[in-house]
């Protein structure tokens, strides 16, 4: 496949979440505190530092970073993940949310402190997203990227090995969620685009709990799902809604790895 071909694939699956904005918004789960108050703390942030958000969604990192007081730029590509950003960010007058795709986006002549992408990052064209990053950043500025991942640690929950069966009944057979410890670190891709320094990575794991239809409502935000054939994905919806219902809690129990990467623009990287 060409990387035109990518392109365009890539393209077409990030904008299935703009279709599904409300429930993206109340299905997916929230940053860990910890995580944001490490961003902060390792971003050296103070009350008048800038930060650019790409595709801030539905604001989930935008907020705790806006009830802090800093000026916040979000460049959003769906209206509808935009609109709803928003109005929770209204009440922040320092907070303002562009719909464009990043790749378009022309920046204004101040510098950011920040550039943050939270479950973002990966849609992006790395050809344009890392030199784009620096190009904006003050010297010695930083790059946020923080990744999500279903994980599968020792003890966790069965279920998701078992539902694989329900996966194969519409013919999507995969390994099930990795261990935490099996994700893969993209410190070397960061470090390799020659314009950032001084990697630093952290991981927290959460689990949470949803019923039948909080699980499925979930899956439905997901962008691989909803570009399933629909009548394959009624077919798997049912499936795991009957696995969940037979189970003696009628819960399920998914574990989050999130990871969060901030390094450094190179002294001598990128000028605008």
């Amino acid at each position: 496949m060409g990387d035109h071909a990518r392109m365009s694939e890539r393209d077409a699956l990030r904008l299935t979440f703009d279709e599904a904005a409300e429930a993206y918004d109340a299905a997916r789960p929230a940053y860990p505190s910890e995580l944001i108050d490490d961003l902060v703390a390792l971003s050296r942030l103070g009350g008048n530092s800038r930060i650019l958000e790409i595709g801030c969604g539905t604001g989930q990192a935008t907020l705790p970073l806006a009830r802090r007081g800093y000026a916040i730029d979000c460049v959003e590509l769906g209206e509808n993940l935009a609109a709803l950003a928003r109005a929770k960010l209204r009440n922040f007058p320092r907070v303002r949310v562009i719909t464009c795709a990043f790749e378009a986006w022309q920046p204004g002549d101040e510098p950011y402190d920040l550039v943050l992408a939270a479950t973002s990052w990966h849609w992006l064209d790395p050809a344009v997203a890392y030199a784009k990053a620096a190009s904006v950043l003050t010297f010695g500025g930083v790059l946020a990227v923080v990744e999500t991942n279903h994980v599968l640690p020792g003890g966790g929950d069965g279920f998701f090995r078992e539902v694989q069966d329900d996966y194969a009944l519409i013919g999507e057979v995969g390994p099930g969620p990795p261990r935490p410890e099996e994700v893969p670190d993209k410190s070397g891709e960061i470090e390799a685009s020659g314009l950032f320094e001084d990697v630093s990575v952290s991981q927290y794991v959460e689990s949470h709990e949803y019923t039948a239809a909080e699980y499925v409502a979930l899956l439905d935000t997901y962008s691989g799902h909803r570009a399933m054939e629909p009548g394959s994905r009624h077919v798997l919806y049912r499936a795991i809604e009957r696995r969940i219902a037979a189970r003696a809690r009628e819960r399920v129990s998914k574990h989050y790895l999130f990871r969060l990467y901030v390094v450094r623009r190179r002294l001598g990287g990128l000028l605008r």
